[in-house]
């Protein structure tokens, strides 16, 4: 199965239309069409925003595979919007000193415990 062949089944499972899509991801409704007609597969800079619209890693989009066998977000990485809280903390994170990064790891282990 191609890359837009699980783009498409994903589409048709969970009932979003190729508009919707397109409105959420920005790929004009043609291009998607013409993955349907043509078989042709997403140009690689559009990968990463699918990935996040569809909730699937790039590695399942282009190869079908992951670690479990599912559609699950279960990689190494994580695609994270910048502006999100996730991501306010990673780039806080990301200028921490090691220290401080062994610090808020140990912290955020103990708040897992309780």
């Amino acid at each position: 199965m191609t890359a837009s062949e699980r783009i498409l089944q994903l589409l048709d499972e969970r009932k979003i239309s190729q508009k919707e899509f397109s409105d959420k991801t920005g790929i004009p409704q043609s291009t998607i069409s013409d993955w349907r007609k043509k078989k042709t597969n997403p140009a690689s800079d559009k990968i990463m925003i699918i990935c996040k619209v569809l909730n699937v890693t790039p590695e399942w989009l282009l190869s079908g595979i992951e670690e479990d066998g599912s559609r699950g977000n279960r990689a190494d990485y994580y695609v994270i919007d910048k502006d999100s809280d996730l991501g306010e903390l990673m780039s806080a994170y990301s200028d921490m000193d090691t220290s401080m990064r062994n610090r808020l790891m140990g912290y955020a282990k103990a708040l897992l415990g309780l």
